[in-house]
């Protein structure tokens, strides 16, 4: 297969402005200028660049959106208890599915996830053709899943020696936050994780000021303090928000290798502090830009999170120099690769990394003239230019029909589970004092 009349952003040199992209399997084997060296699909001089790379999420909680959006207390108030009430296998596949719908619609070929019944999201997450990571969630509290610790772990036993080796889906293990564990159990899921080399770890991390209260209080460190003297803090980890973080803590995660997911908007609309991004990125940290939950920052799309992203850093430091859009694009592409532990295959357009890739249209009024490729996608472009959507060679998406799911049916069903859940959260209202 050969693309071509394309203009191209390889994250791997410089712009092409009409080029061409071979793909042999599921892999990119050539990249050229000008005109093609056989037979093409004609792209149109549409923008082709590497897929996006979501590195913290949680696919299934799409159903949440929109709740309790001005509730401080929704966690415990709604969610906690509709989650014990509701949420089941079935509910977390049609989660599942509309996120990865959305997903593939938004430019986003890869995703990371943490939540429940993992191995059911796996399932869905190979079915859709989307590459992604899988964390089993293990916390101290009952979650519905697994009734105690031991049954987290025994979970994520399973999923690994299920999923160790597929060729889209990486599974791993996820500890909820150090809050919501401690650090035994930070400890014993470090003596897993050495265990299982090359399997990542998802955490929450300095996201909230509760969560730094409780590291003071109970252990006089910081979170970022525990977790490193788990064992847990080097490569390999992916480090959800990062919000409140020490000049201790910036310089541990900058010794580490550890990657960082940044969650502009998810962050923002909690109402928390700017995460010191800018200055991580100076240090050489690896980050990459994330949605979080549909719960938290209601879109699964990068674009959306792109200009929340730079925006935030440039009115904290008073600059518009500070994180320019083109380190947006990174974080969007290369630096969540990095995070995941992919860069060698994923993130760029380059010879032998795998063919993830989007087909962006840039006619839109809104996106010209375009002086500045990474400044138009930053700040100009929306999920709806993406045209078409490819994974390991394969389109998932093509000019915006997606073609490895079933969307009529995936909306369905989860209209049907919304209405379940606007039943619960009318009793939860009713009972409330």
């Amino acid at each position: 297969m050969i693309l071509a009349n394309a203009r191209l952003l390889t994250m791997d040199g410089p712009e092409i402005d009409r080029g061409w992209v071979e793909i042999e399997g599921d892999s990119i084997a050539r990249i050229g200028a000008g005109d093609p060296p056989g037979p093409f699909e004609d792209m149109g001089g549409d923008l082709l660049m590497p897929g996006m790379i979501n590195p913290h999420g949680h696919l299934p909680m799409t159903l949440f959106r929109g709740l309790a959006e001005e509730v401080d207390d929704r966690l415990f108030r709604y969610i906690l208890p509709l989650e014990r009430a509701c949420v089941t296998e079935e509910v977390v596949r049609i989660g599942t599915r509309l996120a990865l719908l959305e997903s593939i619609r938004g430019g986003v070929t890869t995703v990371a996830d943490m939540y429940y019944f993992e191995d059911a999201i796996a399932e869905e997450l190979a079915a859709s053709g989307l590459r992604g990571v899988v964390g089993q969630t293990v916390a101290t509290f009952p979650v519905p899943d697994a009734p105690d610790i031991d049954a987290a772990f025994a979970q994520a036993d399973a999923l690994a020696a299920r999923w160790t080796g597929h060729p889209t889906v990486t599974p791993g293990i996820a500890p909820h936050a150090p809050y919501s564990t401690g650090p035994e159990i930070l400890s014993r899921v470090a003596a897993w994780s050495e265990a299982h080399p090359g399997l990542p770890v998802q955490i929450h991390l300095a996201e909230t000021a509760d969560e730094i209260a409780w590291a003071a209080r109970e252990h006089d460190r910081s979170t970022v303090e525990i977790v490193a003297e788990a064992g847990l803090l080097r490569p390999g980890l992916i480090a959800a928000h990062c919000v409140y973080l020490t000049e201790a803590d910036r310089a541990l995660l900058a010794q580490s290798g550890a990657g960082v997911a940044h969650c502009p908007r998810a962050n923002g609309k909690g109402g928390r502090p700017t995460a010191p991004i800018a200055d991580l990125a100076a240090r050489g940290v690896p980050l990459g830009l994330a949605t979080d939950g549909a719960m938290s920052g209601n879109t699964l799309d990068l674009f959306s999170q792109m200009a929340p992203a730079t925006i935030a850093q440039k009115v904290a430091q008073g600059t518009r120099a500070a994180l320019p859009p083109s380190q947006v694009l990174e974080m969007a592409t290369t630096g969540g690769a990095r995070v995941l532990g992919m860069a060698d295959r994923i993130g760029r357009l380059a010879p032998g990394f795998r063919a993830d890739l989007i087909r962006v249209s840039l006619d839109d009024p809104r996106q010209q003239p375009v002086y500045d490729l990474a400044a138009t996608l930053v700040f100009s472009t929306l999920p709806s230019d993406v045209r078409s959507t490819m994974v390991g060679g394969r389109w998932l998406m093509i000019d915006r029909a997606v073609q490895s799911l079933d969307p009529a049916a995936i909306l369905a069903d989860a209209r049907q589970t919304a209405r379940t859940f606007g039943a619960r959260i009318a009793e939860i209202d009713r009972s409330a004092p």
